[in-house]
């Protein structure tokens, strides 16, 4: 069988026998895959290099009869080397990882390769905070489900004012008026933000940032809860 060329970024691996390791990688072009990289686990072996957590990796692959294939080559592309340093960082990385895995299919769209790929960038930076890279690709991982709030109007179909307080309908997932409610324009000035395609680099530098994420942030967490199961 002819072997496929691809990139990708490793979502899970997993022992298997001696010295094999299951891989589950994310493509931009082949969806998600099972490989088995045979003897990876030996010293010296040539494919562990490229086959590193919080990395992007130039992959050859043959597919299999049943749903593992076979690794033949692969080559580290970009390595997010800074991640691993803080541990807060990896354990997000880990988290938002087994957030895609559990929530996409084995074919899913290009758009998650890329929303990981900028969510490894964004970790990589110590300048961006954690609460900010979750939300953001939370936010993401909404929006390409088809699940993102409406913040144009609210869930009666009227304009969202500039000085009203609201609540959020998760039914309908939209904001309603409200005196007493949780969420003012700022709120909904920057959940358009997270929506939109502004980086997380870019992002960071919102003012009030910091009470912005606390309100927003359990707004995100509950919709990701209801609408997706993760």
């Amino acid at each position: 069988m002819n072997s496929i060329r691809t990139r990708g970024i490793v979502l899970k691996r997993t022992d298997y026998g001696e010295a094999d390791r299951i891989v589950t990688m994310l493509t931009p072009d082949q969806g998600k895959l099972r490989l088995m990289a045979r003897g990876v686990r030996k010293p010296k072996a040539k494919l562990a290099g490229g086959i590193e957590l919080f990395s992007v990796s130039d992959l050859s692959f043959i597919r299999g009869r049943g749903e593992i294939g076979t690794l033949i080559s692969a080559r580290l592309d970009r390595h997010y080397g800074k991640i691993v340093n803080d541990i807060d960082r990896v354990q997000l990385g880990y988290e938002l990882m087994k957030l895609l895995d559990k929530a996409t299919e084995d074919e899913p769209e290009e758009a998650y390769f890329y929303l990981m790929e900028q969510a490894l960038r964004a970790l990589d930076d110590e300048k961006i905070s954690l609460d900010l890279v979750r939300a953001w690709f939370g936010a993401h991982m909404l929006r390409l489900a088809g699940h993102a709030p409406n913040l144009k109007t609210t869930a009666a179909g009227g304009a969202l004012s500039e000085s009203d307080r609201y609540v959020f309908d998760f039914d309908h997932m939209a904001f309603e008026p409200k005196p007493s409610g949780r969420f003012g324009p700022a709120d909904i000035k920057f959940l358009r933000l997270l929506f939109s395609g502004h980086a997380p680099a870019a992002l960071s530098r919102v003012d009030s940032l910091d009470g912005l994420l606390a309100r927003c942030a359990p707004l995100l967490a509950a919709s990701l809860k209801n609408h997706m199961h993760v």
